[in-house]
């Protein structure tokens, strides 16, 4: 890793894979490292990407072998120091969509009654992100960012933002996932498979809602952040991506009468990708 200090800090990076590695999962081994400098020599964990290896065919043997793995970060990962996946990140993050999404690739400003929807469905779900129980979060843990190791193990990448936040996160960041999707009888039945793993005591409509709220903000905001690298960045190929997250938000939002507001505005606003 080649990441000078006036443009990158590596130590969050080498306290998290320390983290990680801790818990036994499998971060890159730091072999030697320089921050001085910005040098780290770490252990290669092959290029064998599960974005390349999962499909419909597969997902059920996809999925048991990832719960282990997010049950033992939630559980096992020592989060205390990290910085708070808190209702001001929550929102920063939210304000995406609106910002980018809304007014720099549709063009359209928000009026006092349609802004009101807008900042009730944020108000819920800060509320319900940080209702859950907060452990350690990865927040960008999907199938981009995990490896098959050639010692059968999977490899976790690209760590260096970890938080502490709401349980289901890194779940919901897996789920919907912006390579592939998957009908909803089988993400409710792998919600409910987590949720023996990690909250038994969770009532499990309370679970769905974590689970269905927490993918709407996550969504907003890929669907801001997308935006934003087109625009911003100038990197090819993000807006195309957007249509698949455009389907997330309104599969779930149709689904909550307390969403209802939105989900009308979307459709006034014909703001179909």
């Amino acid at each position: 890793m080649d990441a000078p200090p006036e443009v990158e800090d590596s130590h969050p990076f080498a306290d998290i894979a320390g983290r990680l590695r801790a818990a036994g999962l499998h971060a890159p081994e730091i072999i030697h490292k320089n921050m001085d400098q910005g040098f780290l020599l770490l252990e290669d964990l092959g290029d064998d990407l599960y974005r390349d290896r999962v499909g419909p065919e597969n997902g059920q043997t996809f999925m048991d072998t990832m719960l282990p793995v997010l049950a033992r970060m939630s559980s096992d990962v020592d989060h205390r120091g990290l910085p708070d996946y808190d209702a001001e990140r929550l929102l920063q993050e939210l304000m995406l969509f609106p910002d980018w999404y809304l007014a720099r690739h549709k063009g359209i400003s928000l009026g006092c009654e349609q802004l009101e929807g807008w900042e009730d469905l944020c108000r819920r779900l800060i509320e319900s992100a940080r209702e859950q129980p907060q452990v350690f979060v990865h927040r960008d843990f999907h199938s981009c960012n995990l490896l098959a190791t050639p010692s059968g193990t999977v490899g976790i990448i690209d760590f260096q933002d970890a938080v502490r936040g709401p349980l289901c996160y890194d779940f919901i960041s897996l789920v919907w996932d912006r390579y592939i999707s998957w009908p909803r009888e089988q993400l409710l039945a792998w919600m409910e498979a987590f949720r023996n793993r990690v909250a038994p005591e969770t009532e499990h409509q309370t679970w769905v809602r974590w689970c269905d709220w927490m993918g709407l903000q996550r969504n907003l905001k890929v669907v801001g952040i997308f935006t934003r690298l087109h625009y911003r960045d100038s990197k090819e190929g993000y807006i195309e991506m957007i249509p698949r997250f455009w389907d997330y938000l309104i599969d779930v939002l149709h689904r909550y009468p307390e969403t209802s507001g939105f989900h009308r505005l979307l459709e006034d606003l014909k703001c179909a990708p």
